[in-house]
């Protein structure tokens, strides 16, 4: 428990340096292109618009929700996923990239994975602000439901810094781990239902596994909360096991950080 006081005392202690270094690296990444920071929009509409072609348009897939369009219901779930994703890839990189500069300046680097976290941030709240602005177009009453978004992000961004955090200190010591985690995303994908609705084409029991990925418990949350109108609390021990993985990443990925951080640079 020790090491995940000191690992959370650490991201408070140098949360502005977390803020200016993502600030850099959002430049940095971008500086080059003619439409710059545009990009981090430009990337998530144009896929948005293929899987709705494909899944949407083309295999006329449904909400499966009343009172729901496809639409809604895709953006409410793929906006989360592509900020997950992107978080997850990246961070379990972050050490390994920045492993030479940590080395010449005074910050511990635990701080790796909420720098990628709050670098994709831009993209994800515009992208949330477009959906909102869909909503209200398409006349969507606001609901009592919609404040679970707060608990929602809050429950994402808790468990991506834990997860990314023991993938990044992972990815030192093991490379092979960040290829493999590369393709396990590709397979998230789909078995987390962001392009189709898990409940209404997989058996119960079926679906009752994929729900151990606690992926699919953000996902389903911010669909719950725009488009399905049901409530976190309703299902108690769902949320009680995300919070239970959640923590237990956290706990093994700081016991690991802080055991092996003194010695990253020796398996490069």
């Amino acid at each position: 428990m020790k090491q995940v006081i000191e690992v959370l005392k650490e991201q408070f202690k140098y949360a502005p340096m977390i803020f200016r270094i993502a600030r850099y690296e959002d430049k940095a990444t971008y500086q080059s292109h003619y439409l710059g920071l545009a990009w981090q929009i430009l990337n998530p509409l144009i896929q948005v618009a293929i899987y709705y072609f494909v899944f949407g348009f083309a295999m006329r897939t449904k909400s499966g929700i009343e009172g729901a369009s496809y639409i809604e219901w895709m953006l409410a779930g793929i906006i989360p996923w592509f900020f997950i994703s992107a978080v997850i890839l990246q961070g379990a990189n972050s050490i390994f990239n920045k492993i030479h500069l940590v080395s010449k300046m005074k910050f511990p680097m635990s701080v790796m994975p909420n720098i990628t976290i709050v670098s994709n941030l831009t993209s994800y709240v515009t992208m949330m602000i477009i959906f909102f602005a869909l909503l209200f177009i398409k006349g969507a009453p606001v609901s009592m439901y919609w404040a679970q978004f707060f608990y929602y992000f809050v429950a994402m961004i808790a468990f991506l810094f834990s997860v990314t955090l023991l993938n990044a200190t992972i990815s030192v010591l093991v490379r092979d781990y960040y290829v493999m985690l590369q393709s396990v995303l590709r397979v998230l994908f789909y078995v987390s239902g962001v392009v189709w609705n898990l409940n209404t084409m997989l058996p119960g029991w079926v679906v009752d596994l994929l729900k151990l990925n606690p992926i699919v418990y953000i996902i389903e949350g911010f669909r719950d909360s725009f488009v399905g109108h049901k409530g976190f609390w309703q299902e108690p021990s769902y949320t009680v096991y995300f919070w239970l993985i959640t923590l237990v990443c956290l706990y093994v990925g700081s016991v690991l950080h802080m055991k092996f951080r003194e010695r990253f640079v020796d398996y490069l």
